[in-house]
């Protein structure tokens, strides 16, 4: 029996309606219009929960306790399927214990709650939360439901993918589907390569939590060094042994996105349906919009599955600031002016009728001026190739700085402040970004570890309403502390990179 048959029987025969709808399969004749090929979306953030999880986390439970004798459940979750599990868990007139990171955001833990699931608040991120609960988990008796890697889990998530045969029964070209650690992504690719074997069924993962790509490369699951976590839905390290086994069957291929591409799959979702997404809950429209570009399709038929809904609202400022870039409707750049009257005026007639989104500059009597410029784009990377010709053609020294991170999150919102590396005061900086926890003490960890030498030259921090801030970090670090630089990186535990040969630092900050 392949892989293929006997997942059908087995979505077949799941058990979600309890909890789960059937959602609809929207027409999006704006993005249609727009990508000259027909997109359906799979609003799974229809469900009661905001998400499809409530479907994995019902079939799981209601098999298991079929049977045997069943108290109560533990489960480690931050987001949906904690959901999932704590509804599932309240219909069945089960316990259910949720063990969340610490750094969950409130609005998460207080869904949860009102779900009637007991909450445990444990350590900085999901791996120390799934080890706690599966310590838990053992102390108590309970079964721990895994959130992805589990038969029935897998066939509870595959009936989105009997909806959407039975809501379009004529052939369909390409299903793409979201991935995490791929428990929706197996079960629905497994039933539809069964039904509809000539429809591609493709997978995506943000670049940066691309842990389902690795493993097909790999030949076996392997686990990342680091994930990404502004998708934080999909932000697994290692991909399931039972969902890689089905997803090296029946995934066609993997396209991998970018933050700016996530968030602009956002604003096309809104704009289609006035609905908020998650960044997890728009990867398949942004890799449709990648698929369709890259091999310049017409007239074809894509499904995208709206996986999720539930975003935090403080992380709007963030995801509109990204959005923009994302559709190649603006573009940033470093532009070096003569520090003389008149030098923005003739700046700005050399960009001609295009737009000025942005414009940071700070007076300095003695050199010339680094500006930072943000330009809209009508015409999307061709106009941003034009716009460098010009700039070019007129004698500018510049940098596009459109695809360079440091610049976006942080240096955009520091301009202004210059340290001169000529004095005896202000020598051996060297330039670092943390992913810091979303806790009370972090910041305070981190300073109490540093060595009592080291001075702090430059700092910058901005909330995005996720689980973990981003910080630019500046210390004065003698040459003979090297040693102990590599000793405190290392203790810390938090994500790190060097930045002191950014361009964008050199600049405007240096």
């Amino acid at each position: 029996m392949s892989v293929c048959e006997h997942y059908v029987k087995k979505i077949l025969d799941a058990r979600v309606y309890d909890v789960a709808c059937q959602t609809r399969l929207h027409e999006a004749k704006t993005l249609s219009d727009k990508l000259q090929n027909r997109i359906l979306l799979k609003r799974e953030d229809e469900q009661a929960i905001f998400s499809f999880k409530c479907r994995g986390a019902f079939n799981r439970l209601y098999k298991l306790t079929r049977n045997q004798k069943v108290s109560g459940v533990i489960a480690a979750s931050a987001g949906n399927h904690a959901q999932g599990v704590a509804l599932a868990a309240g219909q069945l007139g089960l316990s259910a214990i949720i063990v969340m990171p610490v750094t969950t955001p409130q609005i998460k833990v207080d869904a949860v709650v009102a779900l009637g699931a007991e909450i445990v608040l444990h350590g900085d991120d999901f791996n120390a939360a799934f080890l706690h609960a599966t310590d838990l988990g053992q102390e108590k008796g309970f079964p721990f439901i895994h959130p992805f890697d589990d038969p029935d889990t897998i066939a509870g998530q595959g009936t989105v993918g009997i909806e959407i045969c039975q809501q379009h029964p004529d052939d369909l070209d390409y299903v793409f589907l979201p991935i995490g650690g791929g428990g929706l992504a197996a079960g629905v690719s497994a039933y539809m390569k069964y039904l509809k074997p000539d429809t591609r069924i493709i997978g995506v993962e943000p670049v940066d939590a691309a842990c389902m790509h690795a493993a097909l490369k790999a030949g076996r699951p392997v686990e990342l060094d680091q994930v990404g976590l502004f998708a934080d839905g999909v932000a697994v390290r290692r991909a399931g042994d039972e969902t890689f086994r089905i997803c090296s069957e029946t995934l066609d291929d993997v396209v991998l996105v970018s933050v700016d591409e996530m968030s602009t799959a956002i604003k096309d979702i809104f704009n289609e349906t006035r609905t908020l997404t998650e960044p997890a809950g728009a990867l398949a429209v942004a890799g449709i919009k990648k698929y369709i570009q890259d091999n310049d399709l017409r007239g074809k038929s894509f499904v995208a599955i709206n996986s999720g809904a539930n975003i935090n609202f403080d992380r709007l400022r963030h995801v509109a600031e990204r959005a923009e870039i994302g559709d190649s409707r603006e573009s940033l750049f470093a532009v070096t002016l003569p520090e003389i009257p008149g030098s923005f005026r003739a700046f700005c007639h050399t960009l001609g009728r295009r737009s000025v989104t942005e414009f940071n500059y700070r007076f300095h009597p003695d050199r010339d001026a680094e500006v930072f410029v943000g330009i809209e784009l009508r015409d999307g990377d061709t106009e941003r190739k034009s716009i460098q010709k010009d700039l070019s053609a007129h004698g500018y020294s510049f940098l596009d700085m459109t695809d360079n991170d440091t610049a976006k999150l942080h240096i955009r919102h520091m301009i202004g402040g210059r340290t001169d590396f000529s004095s005896d005061k202000v020598t051996q900086e060297r330039l670092f970004r943390f992913r810091f926890p979303e806790r009370p003490g972090a910041l305070m960890d981190f300073l109490n570890s540093m060595d009592p030498e080291w001075n702090i030259t430059l700092f910058h921090y901005r909330n995005h309403g996720a689980a973990y801030g981003r910080v630019l970090v500046g210390m004065q670090i003698p040459e003979t502390s090297e040693s102990r630089l590599t000793d405190f990186l290392e203790q810390l535990g938090f994500f790190y990179d060097e930045e002191s040969q950014n361009d964008a630092y050199s600049r405007f900050l240096r």
